[in-house]
């Protein structure tokens, strides 16, 4: 049984020995998982010195510098959480290799107490095909009788025991096979866990790159990045928002999902909201041309996971700053964005991302990957812009086919709703 548990996990480039490859005593796996205990204990205190670290690092001036020693941070983080994710996987392995040689034992003991009720049943059968009175003209004393009617009863004594030892065997053994799946399923979610913190570190590194191609390690080019993001978010909000008449569409207010919490579920697995749905203070401070935030911003450093709100399909997906994904060189809008259609009536909305995982026409599951946060398109630090659409009068269109105004983005390819009443509060549905 031991030499069936063990196995390969290969993650991302990420391979894990088989533990069969060695046996091991119990002493040397019970050493192994308290050494991997202390790593990860290790591990955990440094990850909390790189989250505090990028705390002070977050709070300073927004320099070229101060962004790339972020980026480096949430690298080293992201390193740590890899490791102490791969100590969990490897103990997670010991312990179904423990408890697989527990099998084992409890299915060699099952075998024995099996056998003794056996070869108590035969010796039963023998006894039972004698009648009492052909034992009693049989025997020569009669006190012969009695000692064999003791013994009978002690065979009967003995069966009972072993049934109810057999009994306890079997129970012990189904409670481990249990534990053992629990710990199989500990272990692939473990494994996923790995999966997206690689897609996590690989999100981080290319945004670095990224980042140092644009700027050339120029701090009046990052410096000038962000003014042209400035000015073009405000030309693409007012070309959003000035829609004509050829493309608008009235919304039939019956036609919107009713409301409710849980609808849909967080896209992050850490919330930390920075700017609500609608009329914001920042909106009032002269922001979205005047119509108010059509979606809500959640805090979410380069890298980090974004996951579906609910099971859909992936309607389009795409980056309106490159020209080769259907956006536009200098249009500084959704950046790299996910737009997915469910089946209540709700579109939900994924931008300024860092890596896009997902295809358009592709069936996502709740809670899937869709990509990793990130800072691109008017974005002018790293955040998740999540918005929720009425798919009844939303279309993925170039912005020119929508809009009365000229734009940088006007030939970029983007989610477009017919009516501003087709941007829904995404804290509603959530």
């Amino acid at each position: 049984m031991k030499y069936r548990i063990a196995a390969i996990l290969v993650v991302s480039g990420i391979c894990i020995a088989p533990l069969s490859a060695i046996a091991q005593s119990p002493e040397e796996i019970r050493s192994e998982i308290q050494k991997h205990g202390a790593q990860i204990e290790a591990l955990n205190k440094e990850i909390a010195t790189y989250e505090k670290q990028l705390s002070v690092v977050g709070a300073q001036r927004q320099t070229l510098q101060n962004t790339l020693d972020q980026l480096n941070l949430q690298r080293k983080k992201l390193v740590a959480q890899i490791d102490v994710t791969k100590s969990r996987v490897r103990t997670l392995q010991l312990e179904i290799q423990s408890l697989g040689e527990d099998i084992g034992d409890k299915e060699s003991s099952i075998k024995v107490e099996e056998a003794g009720i056996a070869q108590t049943l035969r010796r039963l059968h023998v006894a039972d095909r004698q009648s009492l009175v052909v034992g009693v003209l049989a025997s020569e004393e009669l006190t012969d009788v009695w000692t064999d009617m003791d013994a009978s009863q002690s065979i009967h004594t003995a069966l009972q025991a072993n049934i109810e030892e057999l009994s306890k065997q079997k129970e012990s053994l189904t409670e481990t096979k249990n534990a053992t799946e629990e710990k199989r399923a500990a272990l692939v979610k473990e494994q996923k866990k790995l999966v997206g913190e690689q897609g996590s570190l690989d999100a981080t590194r290319r945004a670095q790159n990224e980042l140092l191609e644009q700027t050339k390690s120029q701090e009046s080019t990052y410096q000038q990045i962000l003014r042209d993001k400035q000015a073009a978010k405000a030309s693409f909000e007012a070309a959003l928002s000035d829609l004509n008449a050829q493309y608008q569409r009235a919304v039939d207010p019956s036609s919107i999902p009713a409301a409710g919490k849980g609808i849909l579920r967080w896209p992050l697995d850490n919330v930390q909201v920075t700017q609500y749905f609608g009329n914001t203070a920042f909106a009032r401070s002269g922001a979205y041309n005047g119509n108010g935030h059509n979606g809500v911003d959640f805090r979410a450093a380069i890298g980090t996971p974004i996951k579906a709100a609910l099971t859909g399909t992936v309607i389009g997906a795409g980056d309106t700053g490159d020209p080769n994904n259907g956006g536009v060189k200098g249009c500084y809008s959704f950046g790299k964005w996910v737009m997915m259609r469910h089946a209540n009536g709700l579109s939900t909305m994924y931008a300024h991302l860092s890596q896009i995982n997902v295809s358009r026409g592709q069936s996502v599951s709740t809670g899937a990957i869709i990509g990793y946060s990130g800072a691109t398109g008017y974005a002018t630090g790293p955040h998740l812009h999540f918005g929720v659409y009425l798919s009844e009068v939303t279309e993925i269109v170039k912005l020119s086919q929508a809009t009365n105004r000229v734009s940088a983005c006007a030939n970029a390819t983007m989610p477009v709703p017919r009516n501003l009443s087709g941007y829904l509060n995404p804290i509603d549905y959530l």
